[in-house]
């Protein structure tokens, strides 16, 4: 290999290092990067962490909340209206069965009827947004409805926006 393409080879190298290491910088805390966090109180830190815990799950093909789902978001809602300059995305998941198009059209319904249900509960609609991400992004990987139930869910991710 003569020193051009060692040199070359070199460069690729450490561009790839540097975009791997770029790509790894964000941290979430209840959601929101780096920048949100700093610029979190400890009170919002904390209720950003509440917000952002507990998940809800949804059955096989379906998206109605179940009882244990509305108690969760029930007591989300007087911690969101508690903190207005708080943001939710809620963001709908399905488990691997079925195509990307149904599952991201699921995954939509799922997030709605969480933001929904805030929403009947008073929680500002500026306050929150949703996005489906389908069967993109599992919680646990494999088959088998052990692994499915926990994939069919909810999450629930916390920003300050920036001024």
């Amino acid at each position: 290999m003569n020193k051009i393409s060692a040199i070359r080879l070199l460069c690729l190298i450490l561009a790839l290092t540097l975009g791997i290491a770029a790509g790894c910088a964000k941290k979430e805390v209840g959601g929101g990067d780096e920048d949100d966090e700093l610029a979190m109180t400890e009170s919002e830190r904390q209720a950003a962490a509440n917000i952002s815990n507990g998940i809800i799950y949804f059955e096989y093909d379906r998206f109605d909340l179940a009882a244990q789902s509305k108690d969760t978001l029930s007591r989300k809602a007087p911690v969101l209206k508690q903190f207005p300059q708080l943001r939710v995305t809620v963001e709908g998941h399905c488990d691997e069965r079925g195509t990307e198009e149904y599952n991201l059209a699921l995954g939509e319904r799922r997030a709605r009827a969480a933001y929904e249900f805030l929403l009947n509960l008073g929680v500002p609609a500026s306050q929150m947004e949703t996005v489906s991400f389908g069967k993109l992004h599992p919680a646990v990987s494999g088959s088998g409805e052990a692994v499915w139930s926990k994939n069919r869910r909810d999450e629930f991710k916390v920003a300050k926006p920036r001024y």
